[in-house]
C-alpha cells in the first residue's frame, strides 16, 4: 500500500524537536536508478570443494545528487520496495511503495562543481531504499550518494550468506571504481563531471558496516578466515580481505577520506583482531544502540571504538536501542492487517521512535562528513561534553539530547 501524498510526513521531514543539522541543504535532488556489471566474480554459491565458477555480479544502485531544482518547491518521488525474504516462504514477497523528496531523472546541477561521493551498504537482507532519509538529506547539501542493492542479499534475491560475507567489501570498492569512470571526462552519462571520487566517504550498516570497515583499512583477522574462508570459495577468496594479506594492503584506496558505520556486524564473532583494528587509521563515526543484540554492543560496536587506536573516531550510543539505528522506519504496508511482525520488527525500534532516531542521525552524519569531505568546522557538533548527553549540547534544543551518549578519542 502506498503512502499518498496528502499524508504530509515523509522519511527525513523534521520533527519540531530536530537537531540544528537534521535540515535539508540548499539544493534540489535528483535520483535515477542504475545498473552495474561487475564482470568474472566468484561465485561461491554455486560449488565446491574449492572449484567455483565465475559469473557477472550485477548490481543495481540508486544515485541522489544536486539537481536543478528549487530546493523548496521539491516534488515527491515513488520507491519501489518489497517486505518479505525471497528465500523463507513464511515471508513471502510483497511488493509496497512509499514517497521521497527528489525528482525522478531531474538534470544535475554544476553549480557545486565536482561534488564529494558517498557510497551507502546496507544489511542483510535489506535494499538501496533503505536510509532514503539520509540520502536525500545528503544530497541536498552536495553530495552525490550512491546506494547498493548488493546482489543475493537484497529482500527480493535473497541467498546464501557466503556471498554477503565475501561480497560486500568488493561491491564497495567495484561501485568507487565505476562512478570514477562515470564521472570522467570521456564518460557520456549524466555523471561526467558532477562526482569527485578523489573525496569518498562510506556508510554502511550491519553488514554495510562489515563490509565498509574491511575497505576503510580495518583487515579481517585470521580467525574470521578460519571460521568464514570454506564457506567463500576456499581460503583464498576471503584470505585477499584480511589484514595479513599483501593483496589487502594493495587494495586500500586513498580516495576514502573517512567512514560510518551503523551497527557493524562481525566483532562478537572475531573478524577482527587488535592487529586488524588498529590498521584502521580513517576518520571513523560509529553509531549503536546500547542493546543491540544482533551486532552485539560491549563486545561488539563498542570494542570496535576502543580497537580502532590509531583512528579520530566518535561513538554516539542511542541507550536502550537495539540494531535498527539506522534504516527508515517501519513502512505503512508492514503496519497493515495481515502484514508479517518480522516485517515491521526489521525496522522498528522497541525504545525509540525511528523519526527521532533519523533526524539525529542527518544531524550527526552531516557534522562528521562536512568536516572531513567538505572541510566545514562542525567540530562543535561532535567534540561533546559526555559521553552521557547533557544540557546545552550545540545543535540541540534544551533537553532533547537525553538518551544519547557520544564518545570521541583521538589516535
Amino acid at each position: 500500500m502506498a503512502q499518498s501524498p496528502g499524508d504530509g510526513f515523509i522519511n527525513g521531514d523534521l520533527l519540531p524537536n530536530a537537531p540544528e543539522l537534521a535540515t535539508r541543504g540548499s539544493y534540489g535532488v535528483g535520483v535515477r536508478t542504475m545498473n552495474l556489471i561487475h564482470p568474472g566474480q566468484l561465485d561461491v554459491l554455486h560449488g565446491s570443494q574449492g572449484k567455483y565458477p565465475l559469473y557477472d555480479r550485477r548490481l543495481r544502485v540508486e544515485i541522489w545528487y544536486p539537481a536543478s531544482i528549487v530546493a523548496n518547491k521539491q516534488p515527491t518521488v515513488t520507491y519501489e520496495s518489497t517486505l518479505g525474504r525471497a528465500n523463507d516462504p513464511k515471508r513471502p514477497l510483497k511488493p509496497f511503495t512509499f514517497l521521497g523528496r527528489a525528482a525522478r531523472d531531474a538534470k544535475p546541477d554544476p553549480s557545486g562543481g565536482a561534488y564529494p561521493l558517498v557510497i551507502v551498504s546496507h544489511g542483510y537482507p535489506g535494499s538501496r531504499l533503505l536510509l532514503t532519509y539520509l540520502t536525500e538529506n545528503l544530497a541536498s547539501k552536495g553530495y552525490v550518494v550512491v546506494a547498493i542493492d548488493h546482489t543475493e542479499s537484497t529482500y527480493g534475491d535473497l541467498a546464501g550468506f557466503p556471498s554477503t560475507l565475501l561480497n560486500r567489501s568488493l561491491d564497495d570498492g567495484f561501485v568507487l571504481n565505476e562512478l570514477a569512470r562515470l564521472s570522467g571526462k570521456a564518460s557520456t552519462s549524466f555523471l561526467a563531471g558532477l562526482v569527485n571520487p578523489d573525496n569518498t566517504a562510506l556508510i554502511g550498516y550491519s553488514m554495510g558496516g562489515y563490509g565498509a570497515l574491511n575497505v576503510a583499512g580495518a583487515g579481517y583477522s585470521p580467525q574470521a578466515l578460519k571460521m568464514f574462508g570454506q564457506l567463500t570459495g576456499g581460503s583464498t577468496a576471503l584470505e585477499a580481505r584480511t589484514q595479513a594479506s599483501p593483496t589487502y594492503k594493495a587494495s586500500l584506496d586513498s580516495r576514502i577520506k573517512a567512514v560510518v558505520a551503523f551497527a557493524p556486524w562481525g566483532m562478537e564473532r572475531g573478524v577482527w583482531d587488535a592487529t586488524g583494528l588498529s590498521a584502521l587509521t580513517l576518520p571513523t563515526l560509529l553509531v549503536a544502540g546500547s542493546k543491540d543484540d544482533v551486532s552485539g554492543y560491549e563486545k561488539g560496536i563498542k570494542a570496535i571504538y576502543e580497537g580502532a587506536v590509531n583512528a579520530d573516531r566518535y561513538l554516539l550510543t542511542y541507550v536502550n536501542a537495539r540494531h535498527n539505528v539506522a534504516p527508515n522506519p517501519p513502512p505503512l504496508a508492514s503496519m497493515l492487517p495481515g502484514a508479517s511482525v518480522e516485517d515491521y520488527m526489521h525496522y522498528a525500534e522497541p525504545a525509540w521512535n525511528e523519526h527521532r532516531i533519523n533526524n539525529i542521525n542527518q544531524h550527526f552524519v552531516t557534522a562528521f562528513l562536512g568536516i572531513h569531505l567538505k572541510g566545514i568546522d562542525y567540530k562543535k557538533y561532535l567534540d561533546l561534553p559526555g559521553p552521557e548527553a547533557a544540557e546545552g549540547w550545540p545543535g540541540f534544543k534544551a533537553r532533547m539530547a537525553v538518551g544519547l551518549e557520544m564518545r570521541h578519542a583521538k589516535p
